[in-house]
């Protein structure tokens, strides 16, 4: 995780992607680094723009083969960008393309085991795991560049 964060700073461009609710989770993370001042998109919206080789790619997926995000890392991968993965599953396809893979501790959606159990549906725990690992990255992001919550509320929206 250490070493992501420090990527995150030296990237020129940082994408962010996930599908379903991991993509939510990737949405927030985005709208921090904007809060920091980072060049940071969600890959799939219409004003992110194209991914060159001195950015990141992040993806967040619980399976780590989820065939739209397999992909886009097999595209980052292509041009020369960076790419990482939280996970699950660190040993799947977007795993073995990645150049930071981070295991978080979660049950995976369904059928195999896991030493994480929980009542929570479908991937839920790994949906959460991943906000809170997201916020971590954001704080250790916000230590190294110096930056406090009250600065950050500079780039807060003010059209709500």
């Amino acid at each position: 995780a250490e070493r992501l964060v420090d990527r995150i700073l030296e990237s020129k461009k940082v994408f962010v992607a996930g599908a379903g609710r991991s993509g939510f989770m990737a949405k927030s993370f985005v709208m921090r680094m904007m809060h920091m001042g980072l060049d940071a998109y969600v890959v799939g919206e219409t004003v992110t723009p194209s991914l060159e080789k001195e950015d990141i790619l992040i993806i967040g997926s619980g399976s780590g083969e989820t065939k739209s995000l397999v992909a886009m890392a097999e595209k980052a991968t292509s041009i020369g960008a960076a790419t990482a993965l939280a996970t699950i599953a660190p040993e799947s396809t977007i795993g073995r393309l990645s150049d930071f893979t981070i295991k978080l501790p979660a049950k995976p959606k369904a059928g195999a085991d896991s030493d994480y159990n929980t009542i929570q549906p479908m991937g839920s725990l790994f949906e959460q795991s991943l906000l809170v690992f997201y916020d971590a990255i954001v704080l250790r992001l916000m230590d190294k560049k110096g930056l406090e919550s009250g600065v950050m509320y500079g780039r807060h929206a003010n059209l709500e």
